[in-house]
């Protein structure tokens, strides 16, 4: 059994512990505000894109001379999954998530003899993809510095996914990342983005439009952006989802750690009362025993 002195640390233990988590879901909570209105101010945009890319897909369509982003290569050997998680931990399930939809895609595409690769934009994705499937990481996107996740971040990913695409390297990409509900609630999604592919019901909507240049000469142009696009409203989403995930995290943190010092307490005032309790008897059957 504890003495009073270890149950002591313990309390105190545990009420430093609750003020980390504490500060830790009020700053997750500021950080959420921003990573979503951020998310939801580029949901309209990437919206659009997809319509247009959708509209100009459906004009193209049998094309011989479509871009190679839009019909793909022929093939469906090598697939490239892109697996964007968080650079920082303590955020419940989110990053396992993610991990755990891309470790299903990867084990149906292997069981289908595919070849699979494997690039990583977080720390917390590549450390567990790392473990089981380390052969098949070709590339890992650090962003431990970037404080604010902007356009440029995703450009940079998409150019070098559109870079290996164009060199052969992979015939078909998929996105994983998770899609921002609520505080309580983030989605983890695995769309493909290489070849590019819109929604259908977005090919039917909207007029008819003639385009100049042709429809092929912008799709060159648009479907690169398109993707760049794709990617960075992936790294918003999942900005929000992290911030997300994390003060819902602290949050359980705190209500757990409340709820172990009241345990402690209780169980540091019996051992107390038991230990007086011990002392008089002490006292008493000395006194008698004179």
């Amino acid at each position: 059994m504890p003495s009073l002195k270890d149950l002591k640390n313990r309390i105190n233990s545990v009420k430093n512990t609750r003020k980390i988590t504490k500060a830790m879901q009020m700053v997750a909570a500021a950080k959420l505000r921003r990573a979503q209105e951020a998310a939801e101010a580029a949901r309209p945009y990437a919206e659009r894109m997809e319509g247009a890319v959708a509209n100009l897909a459906a004009a193209a369509k049998g094309s011989p001379t479509a871009p190679t982003l839009f019909t793909g290569t022929g093939r469906d050997d090598t697939h490239l999954l892109l697996v964007c998680t968080s650079e920082r931990g303590l955020c419940g399930g989110f990053n396992s998530a993610i991990v755990r939809l891309a470790r299903r895609k990867i084990a149906e595409l292997q069981a289908a003899g595919k070849t699979v690769k494997i690039i990583t934009v977080g720390k917390k994705g590549r450390d567990q993809l790392r473990r089981d499937y380390g052969a098949l990481l070709v590339s890992h996107v650090d962003m431990t510095d970037v404080k604010r996740v902007g356009y440029g971040d995703a450009r940079k990913v998409a150019d070098d996914v559109l870079g290996r695409f164009a060199a052969g390297e992979f015939d078909v990409c998929w996105l994983f990342y998770s899609v921002f509900k609520s505080v309580i609630a983030q989605e983890p999604v695995g769309p493909q983005i290489i070849p590019v592919t819109a929604p259908e019901q977005s090919a039917s909507e909207g007029p008819g439009y003639e385009y100049e240049p042709d429809e092929d000469a912008i799709l060159a142009d648009l479907l690169p952006r398109s993707v760049a696009v794709r990617i960075f409203t992936a790294l918003l989403e999942n900005a929000a989802s992290e911030q997300g995930a994390r003060m819902s995290a602290m949050d359980n943190a705190t209500r757990n750690a409340g709820d172990m010092i009241d345990r402690l307490n209780m169980q540091y005032n019996r051992s107390r009362q038991a230990a007086i309790t011990t002392e008089l008897i002490e006292i008493i059957a000395g006194a008698e025993a004179l």
